[in-house]
């Protein structure tokens, strides 16, 4: 099958899908760069009409929100598309009856490129190609569009050498003689690929090959009347050509035509709903604020952008997604952080580590059950109004006014009745003075944040704050080292070595502050690794002498509830549950849940066939604490997965994955996790770590003990002997966790037996 359409020679790596019925309002919209308006006006067609819509309309929808980064939206509207495609609804582009099937490949490999599934993204693109090829398909501008889209993927995965031969394959692909019309589309495809390979020259070169596009819009905007009207039918080329360009100039050090570009393009308020290009001409800009010695220029420039990717990241609606969104977003944080160090701004950059932080927390809350009816619509509105805040021109100005009043006043509300919720729509970090004031006694935060090399190590006491910045490139070495080393080699003196370097490293830049206090660690990245209580400060460990509480970001202490006191019964322990292979049994921990049990009066403790999720599920709520023994496996191509492994019963596999969790909830004062690998989470981009630890923490408990790693059975159910004897004496969680090791190791000395549990939460 031939296809044949007139189409518009384009200027991104997406065309303008244009109706079959021309609509003019359509076309004027998605020609100019409105495309928030675009996406809201065929929204209310919609809407009005009762019916779905067109295939032409749904295609302009899908294109809408693909410029405006409406995740959520857009991926449902594609396979929507793809659907009415393939129920024979070919009519898709202007004066053209082409099956639209490969744009739709196009749109969704270029999301699954920016939500960082690039293998996905290949596969996606592939797909298109092969459609085109059965199709004996002359469609040049999509093919170009695609084999652009196999070479993003696989550069940005890293695959360097595979993206240069794509990219290469993609330079040397011939349009032939009736291919002139797409000499612009091939000419932005190559500039965007070489701007990811980092060849910005060749990205210069390859854009500015098109040497007739000025004169084609000038011609096109002429004979169309746009000139007349005072409007540009082309910009929605225009904008990501001319930020190429100027990106290009940026790095390769041509500041001051950087500089003259960025400006001009910051100008056009079109540019604030092409979301593929703002947040990156906000910082860029800033990096030359800053070159440029205007530090306050560059810091609000840089929020700016912070402020675009939070809006965009809202938009996404599975935590994959969101996770692989981040990427190399998060370097705009990063450089933001840095530049408020460089100014002296120490409790602005511990707010802004911790406002990174807290992006990743007040995600997962989204998924709690109460967050669901008219709350959650409240806050489905402010988002959607939040994102539609810029005006596309002078004229929407005051109904732009209007949205923002509006989202304000949703957002106060919810802030108001729901502080929890209201994070969702507008991150902020608790400040410095709340999180003092909710310190335990001689207690100090010790808050890490990592930037490409760049280490920042953060000490907040109740009346003292300070930030060091410490250059390491082989911190995740360090940490691997380590934990290797206690995991599989029995030479104490060598694991001390290391454990030593890392004290040094970590504790070192703020020793004055931390020596003789209590800690409360905030990881991040590789150091949730870490097992902070082996450190090594060339005496002995840091657990002898020191009380280590950890949590996830410093502002989760403002949500860490206290249980209401309402649980009827103590203990819940789940132990040894029978996973139908002797190799899976664990005789030590069904001792251990024993004594739990006869220590801690009126608990109850279920063994083997009855260790099942049936019954964690069922009985979990009504307790005070829960204690289970048991299997558990860390996910880390999927961590949401990762799970316990308790006994099958009824209805249920047996497999308490965090999914599981975050649709449950507890009231529990602690949640023991005497399981291997329960405290490890894939540290994601954003700083995000999808563990059971995390899952217990926002289904409702205020303390989790868990594991770093597989321990050893019988050292474990020293230690949890131990554990529960000080807790019965009514000793804080912390201290009690900490006693428990002291006495561990008097018989198992190396840090394998007991440095593997750590506590998160309040720690009393």
């Amino acid at each position: 099958m031939k296809t044949w359409r007139r189409s518009i020679c384009l200027g991104s790596l997406l065309l303008v899908p244009l109706a079959a019925h021309a609509n003019n309002q359509h076309f004027a919209l998605a020609a100019t760069g409105r495309f928030d308006e675009l996406a809201r006006l065929i929204e209310a067609e919609e809407q009005t009409a009762k019916k779905p819509l067109r295939t032409a309309d749904r295609h302009a929808l899908c294109f809408a929100y693909s410029k405006i980064k409406r995740y959520d939206k857009l991926l449902p509207c594609l396979d929507q598309l793809e659907e009415r495609i393939r129920s024979g609804d070919l009519r898709t582009r202007l004066l053209g009856l082409d099956d639209g099937t490969p744009t739709v490949h196009v749109m969704r490999a270029d999301a699954l490129i920016e939500l960082g599934q690039y293998a996905d993204a290949i596969e996606e693109a592939q797909k298109g190609l092969k459609w085109l090829r059965e199709a004996d398909s002359d469609d040049l501008d999509m093919i170009v569009h695609l084999m652009a889209a196999v070479s993003l993927a696989a550069t940005l995965e890293g695959d360097r050498e595979a993206g240069s031969n794509y990219a290469r394959e993609l330079d040397e692909f011939q349009l032939g003689l009736l291919g002139r019309d797409y000499v612009g589309t091939k000419a932005m495809a190559l500039g965007r690929v070489y701007m990811a390979l980092g060849e910005f020259d060749k990205a210069v070169k390859a854009i500015e090959s098109d040497t007739t596009f000025g004169l084609r819009s000038f011609l096109d905007n002429l004979v169309s009347g746009a000139t007349l009207r005072g409007v540009n039918n082309w910009l929605w080329a225009e904008l990501p050509r001319d930020f190429m360009i100027t990106k290009a100039y940026f790095e390769t050090g041509r500041i001051d035509e950087a500089r003259t570009g960025y400006d001009e393009l910051l100008r056009i308020p079109q540019v604030r709903a092409n979301g593929e290009i703002y947040w990156q001409l906000l910082s860029d800009r800033a990096r030359i604020h800053e070159l440029d010695g205007e530090i306050d220029k560059a810091l609000e420039r840089y929020r700016e952008a912070v402020e675009v990717i939070e809006r965009q990241r809202l938009s996404i609606n599975t935590e994959t997604n969101k996770i692989g969104f981040v990427g190399d977003k998060q370097a705009v944080c990063g450089r933001l952080v840095d530049t408020l160090y460089q100014a002296g701004r120490i409790e602005q950059t511990f707010e802004y580590i911790e406002r990174s932080k807290a992006r990743a927390l007040v995600d997962l809350l989204a998924t709690k059950n109460e967050l669901k009816g008219a709350s959650l619509a409240a806050l489905t509105e402010a988002d959607r109004l939040a994102i539609e805040q810029a005006p596309a021109d002078m004229d929407a100005l005051a109904s732009n006014a209007q949205r923002e009043a509006e989202a304000a006043r949703l957002t106060e509300e919810l802030r108001r009745n729901d502080p929890e919720l209201a994070s969702l729509v507008s991150v902020t970090a608790v400040p410095i003075a709340e999180i003092q004031t909710r310190l335990l006694p001689d207690e100090v935060v010790l808050q890490y944040y990592l930037s490409g090399e760049q280490l920042f190590v953060g000490a907040v006491t109740k009346d003292a704050v300070s930030m060091q910045r410490v250059a390491d490139g082989d911190l995740t070495a360090k940490v691997r080292r380590l934990r290797v080393t206690i995991q599989e080699d029995e030479d104490e003196v060598r694991t001390r070595d290391y454990a030593k370097e890392l004290y040094e490293l970590l504790l070192g830049p703020v020793r004055p502050l931390v020596t003789g206090k209590n800690l409360l660690v905030v990881p991040h990245g590789v150091l949730h690794y870490l097992p902070f209580a082996a450190l090594y400060d060339g005496s002995d460990y840091l657990m002898q002498s020191t009380l280590i509480r950890f949590l996830p970001s410093a502002s989760t202490i403002r949500f860490l509830r206290t249980p209401s006191g309402t649980q009827k019964d103590p203990v819940l322990v789940l132990a040894n549950p029978d996973l139908q292979d002797p190799a899976m049994d664990l005789p030590f921990a069904e001792t251990e849940g024993k004594f739990i049990a006869q220590n801690i009066p009126a608990s109850e403790i279920f063994a083997r066939a009855q260790a099942s999720e049936e019954i964690f599920k069922s009985r979990a709520p009504a307790f005070r604490m829960l204690h289970v023994a048991s299997h558990g496996e860390f996910n880390g191509a999927d961590a949401l997965q990762s799970r316990l492994l308790l006994a099958k019963s009824g209805t249920e596999d047996g497999s308490l994955t965090v999914g599981d969790l975050y649709n449950m909830r507890l009231d529990a004062d602690l949640v023991t996790l005497s399981a291997c690998e329960t405290g490890l989470g894939k540290v994601q981009t954003g700083d995000d770590v999808l563990g059971l630890t995390r899952g217990f923490l926002f289904a409702g408990s205020s303390n989790i003990v868990a594991s770093q790693w597989k321990v050893d059975d019988q050292a474990t159910g020293v230690l949890m002997q131990h554990f529960y004897a000080n807790l019965s004496q009514g000793k804080p969680k912390r201290e009690a966790l900490r006693e428990a090791q002291r006495e561990t190791r008097k018989t198992f000395a190396h840090p394998f037996y007991w440095a593997a549990f750590y506590l998160t939460g309040l720690g009393v």
